[in-house]
Protein backbone atom coordinates (compact mmCIF):
# COMPACT_ATOMS: atom_id res chain seq x y z
CA UNK A 1 0.00 0.00 0.00
CA UNK A 2 1.40 3.52 -0.42
CA UNK A 3 0.60 6.49 1.11
CA UNK A 4 -1.44 9.29 -0.47
CA UNK A 5 1.05 12.31 -1.19
CA UNK A 6 -0.06 15.49 -0.83
CA UNK A 7 3.39 16.82 -2.25
CA UNK A 8 4.89 15.07 -4.95
CA UNK A 9 7.77 16.60 -7.38
CA UNK A 10 10.41 15.24 -9.08
CA UNK A 11 14.15 15.94 -7.77
CA UNK A 12 17.56 16.74 -9.59
CA UNK A 13 19.17 18.52 -7.31
CA UNK A 14 20.66 17.62 -3.70
CA UNK A 15 20.65 14.37 -3.93
CA UNK A 16 23.51 12.24 -5.51
CA UNK A 17 21.81 9.11 -5.49
CA UNK A 18 19.44 10.57 -8.24
CA UNK A 19 21.93 8.99 -11.06
CA UNK A 20 21.39 5.54 -9.66
CA UNK A 21 17.79 5.45 -9.22
CA UNK A 22 16.57 8.01 -11.59
CA UNK A 23 14.03 10.44 -11.31
CA UNK A 24 12.43 10.88 -7.66
CA UNK A 25 9.61 12.78 -6.00
CA UNK A 26 9.08 14.12 -3.12
CA UNK A 27 6.57 12.54 -0.76
CA UNK A 28 4.59 13.64 2.37
CA UNK A 29 4.85 11.36 5.34
CA UNK A 30 3.21 11.90 8.31
CA UNK A 31 0.61 14.49 6.76
CA UNK A 32 3.81 16.33 6.12
CA UNK A 33 5.53 16.20 8.87
CA UNK A 34 8.39 14.02 7.23
CA UNK A 35 9.67 14.53 3.69
CA UNK A 36 11.06 11.42 1.64
CA UNK A 37 12.88 11.43 -1.70
CA UNK A 38 12.01 8.28 -3.29
CA UNK A 39 12.57 6.97 -7.13
CA UNK A 40 9.51 7.15 -9.39
CA UNK A 41 10.44 3.71 -10.51
CA UNK A 42 11.62 0.93 -7.96
CA UNK A 43 11.08 0.24 -4.48
CA UNK A 44 8.60 3.15 -2.98
CA UNK A 45 7.35 2.57 0.72
CA UNK A 46 4.33 3.00 1.96
CA UNK A 47 2.53 2.44 5.14
CA UNK A 48 3.91 -0.30 6.44
CA UNK A 49 7.04 1.06 7.85
CA UNK A 50 5.04 4.19 9.42
CA UNK A 51 3.31 2.00 11.49
CA UNK A 52 6.72 -0.03 12.26
CA UNK A 53 8.10 3.36 13.79
CA UNK A 54 4.52 4.41 15.36
CA UNK A 55 4.22 0.72 17.56
CA UNK A 56 8.02 1.51 19.01
CA UNK A 57 7.71 2.22 22.31
CA UNK A 58 11.07 4.17 22.83
CA UNK A 59 12.29 7.47 25.04
CA UNK A 60 14.27 10.15 24.13
CA UNK A 61 17.64 9.07 24.65
CA UNK A 62 17.62 5.90 23.37
CA UNK A 63 19.22 4.12 20.47
CA UNK A 64 17.91 2.52 17.75
CA UNK A 65 18.97 0.29 15.00
CA UNK A 66 16.95 -0.22 12.23
CA UNK A 67 17.94 -3.50 9.68
CA UNK A 68 17.52 -2.93 5.90
CA UNK A 69 16.46 0.60 5.99
CA UNK A 70 15.66 1.88 2.76
CA UNK A 71 15.36 5.41 2.19
CA UNK A 72 14.69 5.98 6.20
CA UNK A 73 11.18 6.15 5.97
CA UNK A 74 11.14 4.04 9.31
CA UNK A 75 13.80 5.56 11.30
CA UNK A 76 12.60 8.79 10.04
CA UNK A 77 9.25 8.89 11.17
CA UNK A 78 10.18 7.24 14.59
CA UNK A 79 12.71 10.43 15.39
CA UNK A 80 10.47 13.35 14.36
CA UNK A 81 7.80 11.35 16.71
CA UNK A 82 10.50 11.04 19.25
CA UNK A 83 13.14 13.60 19.64
CA UNK A 84 16.29 12.87 20.87
CA UNK A 85 16.62 8.99 19.66
CA UNK A 86 19.94 7.97 18.92
CA UNK A 87 19.00 5.99 15.37
CA UNK A 88 21.61 3.60 13.31
CA UNK A 89 20.62 2.36 9.76
CA UNK A 90 21.95 -0.75 7.58
CA UNK A 91 21.12 -1.01 4.14
CA UNK A 92 22.44 -3.13 1.36
CA UNK A 93 21.72 -1.10 -1.61
CA UNK A 94 24.35 1.98 -1.95
CA UNK A 95 22.00 3.88 -3.73
CA UNK A 96 19.19 3.91 -1.01
CA UNK A 97 21.74 3.93 1.87
CA UNK A 98 22.78 7.35 -0.14
CA UNK A 99 19.27 8.25 -0.33
CA UNK A 100 18.50 7.61 3.50
CA UNK A 101 21.30 10.01 3.86
CA UNK A 102 19.94 12.73 1.79
CA UNK A 103 16.63 12.60 3.38
CA UNK A 104 17.82 12.60 6.74
CA UNK A 105 19.52 15.80 5.97
CA UNK A 106 16.51 17.35 4.28
CA UNK A 107 14.44 16.76 7.59
CA UNK A 108 17.18 17.78 9.98
CA UNK A 109 17.24 14.25 11.65
CA UNK A 110 20.48 12.84 12.75
CA UNK A 111 20.49 9.43 11.41
CA UNK A 112 23.65 7.13 10.41
CA UNK A 113 23.42 4.85 7.86
CA UNK A 114 25.52 2.06 6.93
CA UNK A 115 25.62 0.31 3.57
CA UNK A 116 26.21 -3.40 4.22
CA UNK A 117 24.77 -6.46 4.36
CA UNK A 118 22.95 -7.56 7.70
CA UNK A 119 24.52 -11.00 7.77
CA UNK A 120 28.16 -9.20 7.31
CA UNK A 121 27.51 -5.83 9.36
CA UNK A 122 30.63 -3.40 9.88
CA UNK A 123 32.37 -3.50 13.15
CA UNK A 124 30.83 0.05 14.74
CA UNK A 125 27.14 -2.10 14.75
CA UNK A 126 28.46 -5.46 16.12
CA UNK A 127 30.15 -3.40 18.60
CA UNK A 128 27.24 -1.93 19.89
CA UNK A 129 24.35 -2.96 21.62
CA UNK A 130 20.78 -1.13 21.32
CA UNK A 131 17.55 -0.26 23.01
CA UNK A 132 15.59 -0.76 19.84
CA UNK A 133 15.95 -2.86 16.61
CA UNK A 134 13.04 -2.25 13.71
CA UNK A 135 13.33 -4.20 10.53
CA UNK A 136 10.49 -4.62 7.19
CA UNK A 137 11.98 -6.96 5.73
CA UNK A 138 11.28 -8.24 2.34
CA UNK A 139 8.16 -9.89 2.20
CA UNK A 140 7.85 -12.17 -0.56
CA UNK A 141 10.24 -15.81 -0.46
CA UNK A 142 11.08 -15.93 -4.08
CA UNK A 143 10.67 -20.07 -3.78
CA UNK A 144 6.80 -19.27 -3.99
CA UNK A 145 6.34 -15.88 -5.71
CA UNK A 146 7.52 -14.27 -8.58
CA UNK A 147 10.81 -11.75 -8.68
CA UNK A 148 10.19 -7.85 -9.49
CA UNK A 149 11.88 -6.86 -12.87
CA UNK A 150 13.56 -3.42 -11.30
CA UNK A 151 16.39 -4.57 -9.26
CA UNK A 152 16.09 -1.70 -6.35
CA UNK A 153 12.27 -3.21 -5.86
CA UNK A 154 13.41 -6.76 -5.89
CA UNK A 155 15.83 -6.19 -3.60
CA UNK A 156 13.50 -4.43 -1.40
CA UNK A 157 10.30 -7.06 -2.27
CA UNK A 158 11.78 -10.50 -2.62
CA UNK A 159 13.67 -12.46 0.50
CA UNK A 160 17.11 -13.33 -0.75
CA UNK A 161 18.66 -12.92 3.04
CA UNK A 162 16.27 -15.92 5.00
CA UNK A 163 13.96 -14.20 7.67
CA UNK A 164 15.77 -16.08 10.37
CA UNK A 165 18.56 -14.16 9.76
CA UNK A 166 16.72 -10.98 10.25
CA UNK A 167 15.33 -12.36 13.34
CA UNK A 168 18.87 -13.60 14.49
CA UNK A 169 21.06 -10.48 13.89
CA UNK A 170 18.40 -8.58 15.61
CA UNK A 171 18.84 -10.48 18.47
CA UNK A 172 22.37 -10.48 18.99
CA UNK A 173 22.15 -6.28 18.64
CA UNK A 174 19.53 -5.90 21.64
CA UNK A 175 20.73 -4.72 24.81
CA UNK A 176 19.28 -6.66 28.12
CA UNK A 177 15.13 -5.79 27.88
CA UNK A 178 15.94 -4.33 24.72
CA UNK A 179 13.08 -4.62 22.53
CA UNK A 180 12.51 -6.24 18.39
CA UNK A 181 9.84 -4.97 16.48
CA UNK A 182 9.29 -6.66 12.90
CA UNK A 183 6.55 -5.96 10.38
CA UNK A 184 5.45 -9.24 8.02
CA UNK A 185 2.78 -10.48 6.63
CA UNK A 186 0.19 -12.80 8.15
CA UNK A 187 1.14 -15.64 6.61
CA UNK A 188 5.02 -15.20 7.16
CA UNK A 189 4.49 -15.01 10.93
CA UNK A 190 4.92 -19.09 12.09
CA UNK A 191 8.11 -18.68 10.38
CA UNK A 192 9.00 -15.38 12.17
CA UNK A 193 7.69 -16.86 15.31
CA UNK A 194 9.78 -19.81 15.17
CA UNK A 195 13.06 -17.86 14.11
CA UNK A 196 13.11 -16.06 17.73
CA UNK A 197 15.53 -17.71 20.00
CA UNK A 198 14.88 -18.63 23.41
CA UNK A 199 16.70 -15.25 24.87
CA UNK A 200 13.49 -13.46 23.56
CA UNK A 201 10.25 -13.49 25.45
CA UNK A 202 6.85 -11.70 25.90
CA UNK A 203 6.07 -11.34 22.66
CA UNK A 204 3.24 -9.84 21.52
CA UNK A 205 1.47 -9.58 18.03
CA UNK A 206 -0.80 -6.80 16.47
CA UNK A 207 -2.64 -8.34 13.23
CA UNK A 208 -3.66 -5.65 10.80
CA UNK A 209 -6.58 -6.25 8.74
CA UNK A 210 -7.82 -4.04 6.15
CA UNK A 211 -11.10 -3.53 6.08
CA UNK A 212 -14.18 -5.49 8.21
CA UNK A 213 -14.44 -8.93 7.17
CA UNK A 214 -11.71 -9.07 5.06
CA UNK A 215 -8.58 -11.37 5.99
CA UNK A 216 -5.59 -10.54 7.72
CA UNK A 217 -2.86 -9.49 5.91
CA UNK A 218 -0.16 -7.99 8.17
CA UNK A 219 1.38 -8.67 11.21
CA UNK A 220 3.27 -6.03 13.81
CA UNK A 221 5.57 -7.94 15.95
CA UNK A 222 7.07 -7.08 19.38
CA UNK A 223 9.58 -8.88 21.39
CA UNK A 224 11.58 -8.20 24.54
CA UNK A 225 15.36 -9.37 25.35
CA UNK A 226 15.15 -11.73 28.27
CA UNK A 227 11.29 -10.86 28.51
CA UNK A 228 9.43 -13.31 30.67
CA UNK A 229 5.56 -12.14 30.04
CA UNK A 230 3.38 -14.94 28.36
CA UNK A 231 2.31 -14.51 25.27
CA UNK A 232 -0.20 -11.89 23.63
CA UNK A 233 -2.23 -12.12 20.25
CA UNK A 234 -4.37 -8.85 20.46
CA UNK A 235 -7.40 -8.66 18.39
CA UNK A 236 -7.25 -6.65 14.93
CA UNK A 237 -6.88 -3.65 13.95
CA UNK A 238 -9.20 -2.78 10.87
CA UNK A 239 -7.49 -0.02 9.31
CA UNK A 240 -10.21 0.98 6.60
CA UNK A 241 -13.52 2.06 7.34
CA UNK A 242 -16.34 0.69 5.86
CA UNK A 243 -16.69 -3.01 4.60
CA UNK A 244 -15.63 -1.90 0.47
CA UNK A 245 -14.39 0.69 -0.85
CA UNK A 246 -16.50 4.00 -2.02
CA UNK A 247 -15.41 7.14 -3.34
CA UNK A 248 -12.16 7.80 -0.82
CA UNK A 249 -10.06 3.99 -0.63
CA UNK A 250 -7.33 5.26 1.61
CA UNK A 251 -10.32 6.83 3.94
CA UNK A 252 -8.88 5.26 7.53
CA UNK A 253 -10.05 4.93 10.54
CA UNK A 254 -9.31 7.58 13.35
CA UNK A 255 -6.52 5.71 15.05
CA UNK A 256 -5.16 5.16 11.74
CA UNK A 257 -5.74 9.01 10.60
CA UNK A 258 -3.90 9.67 14.24
CA UNK A 259 -0.85 7.87 12.90
CA UNK A 260 -0.67 8.32 9.19
CA UNK A 261 -1.38 11.92 9.24
CA UNK A 262 -0.55 13.66 12.60
CA UNK A 263 2.62 11.40 13.64
CA UNK A 264 0.26 9.85 17.03
CA UNK A 265 1.98 6.70 18.38
CA UNK A 266 0.08 3.28 18.12
CA UNK A 267 -0.29 0.85 20.54
CA UNK A 268 -0.51 -2.59 20.79
CA UNK A 269 -4.62 -2.92 21.16
CA UNK A 270 -5.78 -0.17 18.66
CA UNK A 271 -5.00 2.88 20.66
CA UNK A 272 -3.45 6.06 19.00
Amino acid sequence: MNVQCVYSQRMTLNYPSDSALGALSVDDFLGGLVKIAQPLKGYRAGVDPVLLAASVQARAGQSVLELGCGGGVASLCLGRRIPGLTLTGIELQSAYAELARANAARNGIEFKVFNADLSDLPADVKNQRFDHVIANPPYYDRQRSVPALDQGRELGLGEATPLKTWVKEASKRLLPKGHLHFIHRVERLPELLSAMPSSLGSIEVQPLCPREGRPLHLVLVRAKKEGRADFHLHLPIVMHKGATHVENPKEYNAVLESVLRRGAALSFGGTA
